[in-house]
């Protein structure tokens, strides 16, 4: 029975999730500023507040100011709503990424995630699947031949290189028995899946990179050649919400593949959660899943900096041909090993 105590947690929780995303989204953008000014021998943002850690804030309070402007020949309700389809997504997703297990105060337990659903995995792949909509409607809304190219590319490319997404989450799946990350994440407690499923992972990586349009799969808003892609036409809040939604979902893509591959929020010592006074530090907890994110979203960083973007053709080609197949025959060598394991 649901009782209004419970409907209150949940909208705590909502509230927390929604705000975290928000400020995380703010600080990956300095994150990846100071990463990329690092490896290119630069300074990077040092003037707003200390180190550069208001630049986020000043960012904010420059896009909110400035003025926003709406093509006179555009339609005008999708091109409002189409930045709001995008960034929504990438705001529920992490519903059912577990943070940690549960925490007490006073008499009360609370999980440390929104829900347990044990259909986790194919809410995430629905989920994720919609922002192209939002995308695609941007562009086409705008009445820019730019914008429109931009959003065709969005469409082919996301919606083929979901279906090596898709079949990267199949492994974890099949070892864990479960469809729940919760369930996923404590199947890692001896071993991560990482070390079963390094084609798997690689998938996710490389997949996740394109559905977030990411370099060096970042055609859909190629500078160069389309002029910033489907968003040529917006300005102001618009324009941040398609910032905050690729950044957000850089951060959302990370905590997946972490809690599907890399154990989530268990610790890689938590033998050492024995030791006084610091033991905390090495047990299971959401810092662990913080580092990890962190470490993902380097990486990711990295690659920007120093790998070209690829042709368009080439793009597809990798996704069809290559990571489609190893995606397929990953699957089955992992079922005919569950099934020999298990035999």
């Amino acid at each position: 029975m649901i009782t209004a105590a419970m409907v209150w947690e949940w909208v705590i929780k909502s509230v927390i999730i929604c705000l975290a995303m928000t400020i995380g989204f703010a600080y990956v953008t300095l994150y990846e500023r100071k990463v990329l000014a690092r490896i290119q021998v630069r300074v990077g943002p040092n003037r707003a507040g200390p180190w550069g850690s208001l630049q986020p804030l000043a960012d904010a309070v420059k896009l909110i100011f400035k003025e926003e402007l709406t093509p006179a020949t555009a339609d005008k309700k999708i091109f409002f709503i189409a930045p709001i389809i995008t960034v929504l997504p990438m705001l529920v997703i992490t519903a059912v990424i577990p943070w940690g297990e549960s925490v007490t105060l006073g008499s009360k337990t609370f999980n440390l995630y929104l829900t347990d659903s044990n259909i986790a995995t194919l809410y995430l792949m629905a989920v994720t699947s919609i922002s192209v909509y939002g995308i695609t409607l941007a562009g086409w809304s705008s009445n820019n031949k730019y914008a429109l190219m931009g959003g065709l590319r969005s469409t082919a490319q996301m919606i083929s290189y979901e279906l090596a997404l898709g079949l990267s989450f199949v492994g974890p799946i099949m070892l864990a028995g479960s469809m729940s990350i919760l369930d996923i994440v404590h199947a890692q407690s001896k071993i991560w899946f990482v070390f079963f499923q390094p084609a798997g992972f690689l998938l996710f990586f490389v997949a996740s990179l394109a559905e977030v349009n990411r370099a060096p799969f970042d055609m859909p808003e190629a500078e160069q050649e389309l002029t910033a892609g489907y968003h040529a036409e917006y300005s102001g809040m618009k324009f941040a919400l398609f910032f905050m939604a690729e950044y957000g979902k850089m951060i959302a893509v990370s905590m997946i593949g972490a809690s599907l591959f890399l154990g989530g929020f268990l610790s890689p010592v938590g033998f050492l959660s024995n030791i006084p006074v610091i033991g905390f530090l090495f047990g299971n907890g959401p810092h662990w899943l913080l580092l990890k994110v962190a470490a993902w979203l380097f990486v990711m960083i990295w690659i920007r900096a120093t790998w070209p973007r690829i042709r368009y053709d080439r793009l597809m080609a990798l996704g069809w041909k290559i990571m489609f197949p190893i995606g397929l025959l990953n699957v089955v060598i992992t079922a005919i090993v569950i099934v020999l394991v298990g035999g």
